[in-house]
């Protein structure tokens, strides 16, 4: 048994900034590896930053070098610092976990939290 809880999306103009939060509850979560994957208007899921239970990030090329992901194990929770949005980062954002054993579909993991980047 096990859930991921987000929170922290808003509306933002381009060249702003948001942190995102995701809490893990129950033993399904224990270890994984944790991140989000995003979906925008017209645009297919797509995975956008993961870190492992040791801390090993992976960024997707589209926001590597703006955004930072962290976690704190004693909490269960995984940080996603966004800065210097962009329009394009517009989606609804969805906390997941990242493995073998994990749907990699968008719609899988909740109804997500939204970012909005416009002016």
């Amino acid at each position: 048994e096990g859930q991921l809880v987000g929170s922290g999306g808003g509306s933002v103009p381009p060249g702003g900034s948001l942190t995102l939060s995701c809490t893990a509850s129950g033993s399904d979560y224990d270890g994984a590896e944790l991140g989000w994957y995003r979906q925008g208007p017209g645009i297919k899921c797509e995975l956008v930053s993961t870190i492992s239970f040791e801390g090993r990030p992976y960024y997707a090329a589209s926001v590597k070098g703006r955004w930072t992901i962290s976690r704190d194990n004693d909490k269960n929770t995984v940080y996603l610092q966004m800065n210097s949005l962009k329009p394009e980062d517009t989606a609804t954002y969805y906390c997941a976990a990242y493995g073998s054993r994990w749907p990699r579909l968008c719609t899988e993991w909740g109804q997500g939290t939204q970012v909005t980047v416009s002016s």
